[in-house]
C-alpha cells in the first residue's frame, strides 16, 4: 500500500503468582510521519527562500559599492531588438548587377559591412540581404547615423599589404576570383587566390624578396581598415596562390567572401532609410510587461480556482519558471528581444502550465477511481509522461524548423518561445512533481484542498486509502512489470551467452 506503516509493540502486565493480567497499555503513535512532517517543511523552507532570492536577482536592482547590480528583467541585461531600442534601418542596392561572381561579391560586402558596424561597437547590428541586390542594416540605438550611413555605402577595398615594409602589393583590381575548398595535400580548407597577369607579376616579385615574411590582407570600407588575414610566405608564387592554415569550411568561405568584397567596384545607391524612435520601443516594452504581467496572474488565479492546492504548486513552480526563463533570456549571447520575441515569451507563459493541467487532471483522475492521493500523485505524474513530451517535442521541432529557415523577427520569436518551452518542461516534471511530493506528505487525508473527488463506488473511502480491488491490480500489474524486467534480463544474459560462445568458436583451430 502507498500508505507507511509500522508495527508497535503493546506492553501487557502479568502478575504470575494471582493469575491476572493488567489491562493493555496503548499503542505508541509511529514516529515515521512526525520526523517526515519536519524534514518536509526544512525542505519547504529552503526552497522558499531560494524562490524569494531569485525574484530578487530577476527584478530588483541593487548597489554594492561602487558596483550596481542589473536584474536579470533589465535593458542592461537583456539585449534590445531595433523595434524596443530605437535605432535606424537602411536598404541599400547595388548599382550594377552586370559582373562576373556578383553573388559572391555581394555576400562578402555583407559580410564586411557587419565586421564594420561591429568594430564601430554595433555589436547588435544586423546585416542580411533582401533578395539578389539588396543589403538590409539594422542598427539598434545608433547614433550619428548619417556618418554611418554614409560609410556603409561606400564599396569595400581589399588591399595586399606586407607586414615588413608597409608596400602595398595587390590591390581588388588584381585579383580575378576568390575561392574555398578542401585540400587533402594542405590537410584542410584553403582559400584560393586568381590573379589577372599583372597581378601575377607583381605578386612573384613580392613573394621573392619577402620568403618566410608575413603580408596582411586588408578590407577597408569608408576609411576604417580591417585586417582578415595575416598568412606567411613560404615560397616565391608565379601564379595564382593559395592561403592554407587551420581552416574550418566556414571560415575559409568568410575570408573568400571578404577577399571577393574588395573587387566589387560599384557603390551600393541607398535606397530606404528609416528611423525609429526609442520612445515608440520604450511604449511597446511597456505594454508587453503589462500583458506579461496580466496573463501571469489570471493563468495563477484560474489554477488556484480549479485545482486548489493543486494549483498553488503549479503558481510556485510558474515562479520558478518565470526566474528560470529570465535568467537564459539574460545570460544567452544570442537572445535579442523584439516584439516578436515579446509575443514569443507571452505565448510560452500560456504554455507554461499545460503540462501541469495533463499531470493534474490524470491525478484527478486516479483518486476518482479508488486511489489513495499519494498513489494518484505518482500514477498522474506517470501516465501524463509520454503525453507531455509528445505536445512539447512538436512545439520544440517547429521551433527548430522556425530557427532554421526564418531570419530577423521570425528567428527572435522561435528562439524565446523555445527557450520558454524547454524551461517550462523543467518546471513542470522536477520543480511541480518535487514541491507537490512534500505538499502531500503534510496533508495526505485532506482531497478537498486538492479540489479530489471520489467516484460513486469509492465515496466512503478514506482519501488516504486505496481501494483493496484497485490495491491487488496494482500489485498485479507491479509484479507484471517486474517480470517483464527478469525476462528482459534474461534474454540479454543469454544473448551475451551465446555471442561469447560463437567468439570462443570461431577461435578455434582444426
Amino acid at each position: 500500500m502507498d500508505e507507511t506503516t509500522s508495527f508497535t509493540e503493546t506492553e501487557q502486565t502479568t502478575d504470575n503468582k494471582n493469575g491476572s493480567s493488567g489491562r493493555k497499555a496503548p499503542i505508541a503513535p509511529s514516529a515515521h510521519k512526525a520526523v517526515k512532517k519536519k524534514s518536509t517543511i526544512t525542505k519547504l523552507v529552503f526552497i522558499g527562500i531560494a524562490l524569494v532570492l531569485g525574484l530578487i536577482l530577476a527584478f530588483c536592482p541593487m548597489q554594492f559599492g561602487l558596483k550596481k547590480y542589473q536584474p536579470f528583467l533589465s535593458k542592461e541585461a537583456i539585449s534590445l531588438g531595433l523595434d524596443l531600442e530605437g535605432g535606424i534601418y537602411a536598404v541599400y542596392e547595388a548599382g550594377n548587377t552586370d559582373t562576373d561572381g556578383f553573388d559572391a561579391k555581394m555576400e562578402g560586402t555583407r559580410a564586411a559591412l557587419e565586421s564594420l558596424l561591429a568594430s564601430k561597437g554595433q555589436t547588435e547590428a544586423t546585416v542580411v540581404r533582401e533578395g539578389n541586390t539588396r543589403i538590409r542594416v539594422e542598427i539598434p540605438g545608433a547614433e550619428d547615423t548619417e556618418d554611418l550611413l554614409s560609410i556603409i555605402g561606400e564599396p569595400a577595398q581589399i588591399s595586399f599589404v606586407l607586414d615588413d615594409t608597409g608596400e602595398t602589393v595587390l590591390t581588388g583590381e588584381d585579383v580575378v576570383s576568390a575561392d574555398s575548398y578542401y585540400s587533402a595535400n594542405d590537410g584542410g580548407y584553403v582559400v584560393s587566390l586568381e590573379l589577372t597577369s599583372g597581378g601575377q607579376d607583381k605578386f612573384h616579385e613580392a613573394t621573392s624578396n619577402n620568403i618566410g615574411k608575413t603580408m596582411s590582407i586588408v578590407v577597408t570600407i569608408g576609411g576604417e581598415s580591417t585586417t582578415v588575414s595575416q598568412p606567411s610566405i613560404n615560397s616565391a608564387i608565379s601564379g595564382n596562390a593559395i592561403i592554407s592554415g587551420n581552416f574550418t569550411a566556414e571560415s575559409s568561405e568568410r575570408l573568400a567572401n571578404q577577399i571577393m568584397s574588395g573587387t566589387f567596384d560599384v557603390a551600393l545607391e541607398l535606397r530606404e532609410t528609416d528611423t525609429i524612435s526609442p520612445t515608440l520601443g520604450n511604449d511597446a516594452l511597456k505594454y508587453g510587461l503589462i500583458a506579461g504581467i496580466v496573463g501571469f496572474s489570471l493563468v495563477i488565479v484560474f489554477m488556484c480556482i480549479m485545482y486548489g492546492m493543486l494549483g498553488l504548486t503549479a503558481t510556485i513552480a510558474l515562479l520558478f519558471y518565470l526566474i528560470i526563463y529570465l535568467f537564459f533570456l539574460a545570460a544567452l549571447p544570442w537572445v535579442q528581444l523584439t516584439l516578436p520575441g515579446i509575443a514569443g515569451i507571452l505565448l510560452s507563459i500560456g504554455m507554461a502550465v499545460d503540462a501541469n493541467v495533463i499531470v493534474f487532471e490524470r491525478i484527478k483522475e486516479e483518486y476518482r477511481n479508488g486511489k489513495s492521493i499519494m498513489a494518484a500523485y505518482h500514477a498522474g505524474f506517470k501516465k501524463a509522461l509520454f503525453a507531455i513530451l509528445d505536445s512539447n517535442v512538436t512545439t520544440v521541432i517547429a521551433c527548430i524548423l522556425l530557427l532554421l529557415l526564418g531570419t530577423g523577427s521570425v528567428s527572435g520569436f522561435a528562439l524565446t518561445l523555445l527557450v520558454g518551452v524547454l524551461v517550462s518542461l523543467f518546471t513542470s516534471l522536477a520543480v511541480t512533481r518535487g514541491l507537490l511530493k512534500y505538499f502531500i506528505n503534510l496533508n495526505s487525508y485532506n482531497a478537498k484542498i486538492y479540489r479530489l473527488k471520489r467516484g460513486k463506488q469509492f465515496e466512503n473511502l478514506e482519501a488516504d486509502s486505496t481501494a483493496q480491488a484497485v490495491l491487488e491490480e496494482m500489485q498485479r500489474e507491479e509484479m507484471e512489470k517486474k517480470q517483464a524486467k527478469e525476462a528482459k534480463k534474461e534474454k540479454n544474459r543469454a544473448k551475451k551467452e551465446r555471442s561469447s560462445q560463437k567468439i570462443n568458436n570461431g577461435g578455434e583451430t582444426a
